[in-house]
């Protein structure tokens, strides 16, 4: 194979996207769960501290980037990391969203 042909191929599989834009794309995205997390935990402390009970909620969302992330991954992949990790991560969101569902079903003045 030629260079040039080398070169079409390589376009053609990525979508005429550049390997540096990918990668800092992904970077960006793994910056953007992060700072979710944080942020998350900094606004479920606060809740706690002034008695505002616990939101579970706000880490079932959190959690769920990353299951929807390793999701993808498996699906592409069929890597058996990712698909037990995309397992464990959506067996998390569903438990923060059921504690948090029961919390709010406690909490209702219709209960």
């Amino acid at each position: 194979m030629e260079k040039k042909e080398i070169l079409e191929k390589s376009r053609s599989e990525n979508k005429n996207k550049d390997l540096y834009e990918n990668e800092v794309i992904k970077e960006g995205g793994n910056a953007g769960a992060i700072a979710a997390g944080i942020l998350a935990t900094i606004f479920f402390c606060i809740q706690i501290f002034t008695g505002g009970g616990m939101n579970y909620g706000l880490y079932a969302v959190v959690f769920s980037i990353s299951a929807a992330g390793f999701s993808v991954k498996a699906l592409k992949l069929k890597r058996k990391h990712e698909i037990i990790v995309a397992v464990l991560y959506w067996i998390t969101v569903f438990a923060f969203s059921a504690a948090h569902i029961y919390n709010l079903i406690l909490a209702s003045p219709l209960r």
